[in-house]
């Protein structure tokens, strides 16, 4: 059972707040979130964190892997979540967002690209995800699941021309599949350990860290061969 002291009456939140809230306190955060909405609403907010995250080139930032792990926590027996449901919305999330951050890229996405609205498509990270296209092919769209930022760009940059939408969709599926069910059943299986308890937020902590350590590393390694050449 989960023991988090919950305020009664805890107000609504807007997304950014529930955000924040959630990188700051992630099981108190979903805990009053399951108080406040019900065992059934509660999915509403977190399918949009992963399908924005996802499906939304302009949101690369948000705590995919935290959110899932911490959800597989909170679907263990009598902490308020379904381990199948959570794992069907989750699913639904990673595969739709994807779906539609394909699309957007297949009829706008030439138009963001030139606006350079979006900072954090850089070009480095443009040249990094052709080459990965290049070596891997439709695989891209499942190894790029487990790397935050490049999950959400490889489907945009995929809608640009890399790859037809049948292919797509499969490796999308896949990708979806896998990401969402190894972060889920992680934190089901070992949420209860006590060791976890009782360091759950620095565990997630550490599981962003880690995520984004790939793209830390491939921006030192870019700015160090430009400050060569």
């Amino acid at each position: 059972m989960c023991y988090v002291h919950i305020r009664k009456g805890l107000p609504a939140v807007g997304f950014i707040e529930f955000i924040i809230n959630f990188l700051k306190d992630p099981r108190t955060q979903i805990a009053a979130w399951i108080t406040m909405l019900g065992p059934v609403l509660v999915y509403c907010p977190l399918f949009l964190v992963v399908f924005i995250e996802t499906g939304v080139v302009f949101f690369p930032f948000l705590p995919g892997d935290s959110l899932l792990f911490a959800c597989g926590v909170f679907s263990a027996e009598g902490w308020g979540l379904s381990l199948p449901v959570t794992l069907i919305v989750f699913y639904a999330a990673a595969i739709l967002g994807n779906t539609s951050n394909y699309w957007i890229a297949r009829f706008f996405g030439s138009r963001i690209i030139d606006s350079g609205k979006v900072k954090a498509l850089t070009p480095e990270r443009m040249a990094k995800l052709d080459h990965f296209f290049e070596k891997y092919g439709g695989l891209t769209i499942v190894i790029t699941r487990f790397m935050p930022f490049f999950r959400t760009f490889a489907p945009f940059i995929a809608g640009t021309g890399h790859m037809n939408f049948a292919k797509f969709t499969m490796y999308n599926a896949i990708g979806g599949i896998s990401w969402v069910s190894l972060f889920v059943l992680v934190g089901y299986f070992f949420g209860g350990v006590p060791f976890v308890q009782q360091h759950f937020s620095t565990i997630v902590i550490a599981i962003i860290l880690v995520s984004v350590l790939p793209a830390i590393i491939g921006a030192v390694r870019t700015a160090l061969n430009s400050r060569k050449k």
